[in-house]
C-alpha cells in the first residue's frame, strides 16, 4: 500500500489572520473555498458542517497546511496546547534565517515561548505561539548545505 502525507489540518479562529501569518512566513495560498453539504458532514463527522478553508503550500511544494474556520457548528475554544500534551500540537518549519522569521512572527504579535535554543551546534530552533494558539516550531540549520 502506498501512502504519502497530504496536508496538516488546523482549525483556526480567524482564517484571514492565520493566512496572513503563514504567508508572511513564506507559504503561498494554493486555494480557498467554503465547504458544506452532506459530503462534508459525512467526511468530517459533524452535522451541518460549514467552514471556510484554505490550502497553503511551502515554497518547495513539499508541505501543505489546510486551515479551516468553522462557521457551523460553532468552533470550540480550548486552552492553548502545551508542548508536553498528548496529541497533535505543533507544526514545524525549516527556515534559512530564524531571526528574519522571528521578526515576521513578531509583526503578528507572535513571540518565542521562551527563547531561541541551539541544538548540538546543528540547529537554532524555537517554539512560538501563532494565530489561534497554534504552536509553530522554527528551525534554522547551522550546517552548510550538502552539495547535490
Amino acid at each position: 500500500m502506498a501512502i504519502r502525507l497530504e496536508n496538516v489540518g488546523i482549525a483556526v479562529r480567524d482564517i484571514d489572520e492565520a493566512i496572513a501569518f503563514f504567508t508572511d512566513l513564506g507559504l503561498t495560498v494554493a486555494g480557498r473555498d467554503t465547504i458544506s453539504g452532506e459530503w462534508a458532514d459525512m467526511a468530517v463527522g459533524l452535522d451541518g458542517n460549514h467552514a471556510k478553508i484554505a490550502i497553503l503550500v511551502t515554497p518547495d511544494g513539499a508541505g501543505q497546511l489546510e486551515l479551516f474556520e468553522y462557521l457551523h457548528p460553532d468552533a470550540i475554544e480550548t486552552s492553548p496546547t502545551l508542548p508536553n500534551e498528548i496529541g497533535m500540537h505543533r507544526v514545524a518549519f525549516s527556515v534559512d534565517d530564524i531571526d528574519e522569521a522571528l521578526a515576521v512572527a513578531a509583526r503578528h504579535g507572535c513571540h518565542p515561548l521562551r527563547g531561541v535554543a541551539t541544538y548540538l551546534d546543528r540547529y537554532r530552533l524555537t517554539y512560538l505561539r501563532g494565530p489561534s494558539g497554534i504552536i509553530v516550531m522554527l528551525a534554522q540549520s547551522l550546517q552548510p548545505p550538502t552539495p547535490s
